[in-house]
């Protein structure tokens, strides 16, 4: 669904160039939960760019077969509508659907999120995770089949985790392919079926979310999500 084959990205500096990804190379099938970690200026955010055709790679190819909706992580940036129904409209509209195409999208895009009750309310007086819920909705009205979360958990309360995480929940139940850039392993490690890291622009890990705590994570400076030796993988997850 979606290959990514030996990427690397060069920023110029006075003397030379920085190598901010260095020969990243993965592929992600249809389907998959993946959780990208790696401590700030390894290259994810990056990475994730290049994946949702927003940055271009100095080198390397990305071949992707589906639409891809990048959730930000400050989505009052990609609220634009007075209201939940109006901003989730919005990419549809510049698709050049229909208006009855659009009114379905929507509905549908409300209710997979938990919004239809908020369908009318100001947008920008949600709280933070409805407003991370409304990002994803706008992504799920485009009919994207790749969601990227970059950081869903920044700045986020208890309530707010456990609203992001049933809504991961739902759309791995329907099918969704969801890429999850965080440092916060243990807010949902227990959702993946596989787990990245880079470090320093470089892929040093691609496995088994369970695998992943078997491994030396501050070396890659990557808090450990395990509080004591008696939890277990499958308890990595905030609901």
């Amino acid at each position: 669904m979606l290959i990514l084959k030996n990427i690397n990205k060069y920023f110029p500096l006075e003397e030379g160039q920085f190598c901010a990804l260095n020969d990243v190379s993965l592929a992600i099938e249809k389907g998959e939960c993946t959780i990208i970690a790696g401590a700030n200026g390894s290259g994810k955010s990056l990475l994730m760019s290049i994946i949702a055709g927003l940055e271009e790679p100095s080198s390397g190819t990305v071949d992707c077969k589906a639409r891809v909706g990048l959730v930000f992580q400050e989505p009052d940036a990609q609220i634009l509508g007075e209201t939940p129904r109006e901003d989730i409209a919005f990419g549809p509209q510049n698709m050049g659907l229909s208006k009855t195409e659009i009114a379905k999208r929507v509905q549908s895009a409300l209710e997979q999120t938990g919004l239809a009750d908020r369908a009318g309310f100001p947008a920008r007086s949600l709280s933070g995770g409805e407003k991370r819920r409304l990002a994803a909705a706008g992504v799920l009205a485009m009919d994207a089949e790749i969601i990227i979360f970059d950081e869903p958990y920044a700045n986020m309360d208890y309530p707010g985790v456990v609203q992001i995480n049933r809504l991961l929940k739902k759309l791995i139940a329907d099918g969704k392919t969801l890429i999850i850039l965080t440092h916060e392993l243990e807010k949902c490690l227990a959702l993946a079926n596989r787990f990245i890291v880079l470090c320093k622009g470089k892929k040093v890990f691609d496995g088994a979310a369970s695998q992943a705590l078997l491994c030396d994570l501050e070396s890659w400076g990557i808090r450990h999500p395990l509080s004591s030796p008696a939890q277990k993988h499958e308890e990595l997850v905030w609901l």
